[in-house]
């Protein structure tokens, strides 16, 4: 993931890049959940769900794959556009996450993976989560993950781009 991100333009990153349905989830903000799980208003499903913990809560309503049917099958063309798509939503959605929260701690993951279909082609999942002291991080070996490349993003991560 660190090779896909040094290596995509990200210059002019902006809202302009996330796809309308994201955008208006991003636009709706955060809100707490009984349990105190920090979620995006507009994925609250309709029938509350049972979870775990606070981190299945999180991660089930707020996870998402990210909108990639109008972009080209090419890996060099589909993968950069992929990667800004993700990154400025998850941009927007943590500097939201800290107006609402007035903190930082709600964190981000990006995974890009070949879809198991014929053409294999790139996708993405997008969710985010609050690790807390009691619950196990969300993914405890982040580097020893084989199948995908994933990130984790915070609010000071976005600052590096632009």
């Amino acid at each position: 993931m660190r090779e896909i991100l040094r290596t995509t333009d990200l210059t002019g990153l902006s809202d302009q890049d996330i796809p309308p349905m994201f955008h208006e989830v991003m636009e709706r903000g955060w809100s707490l959940t009984a349990a105190g799980g920090r979620v995006l208003t507009d994925l609250i499903p309709d029938v509350p769900g049972t979870y775990a913990d606070r981190l299945s809560e999180e991660t089930t309503i707020n996870g998402r794959g990210m909108t990639d049917y109008d972009l080209p099958a090419a890996p060099d063309e589909r993968t950069p556009l992929l990667v800004r798509r993700c990154l400025a939503y998850v941009c927007s959605c943590l500097r939201k996450a800290h107006e609402e929260f007035r903190d930082t701690r709600v964190k981000a993951y990006v995974s890009l993976s070949f879809a198991d279909t014929e053409d294999a082609l790139l996708t993405s999942n997008v969710t985010f989560c609050t690790p807390l002291p009691d619950v196990r991080p969300y993914i405890p070996d982040l580097e020893a993950v084989m199948d995908a490349a994933i990130a984790e993003i915070s609010l000071e991560d976005c600052s590096d781009w632009p």
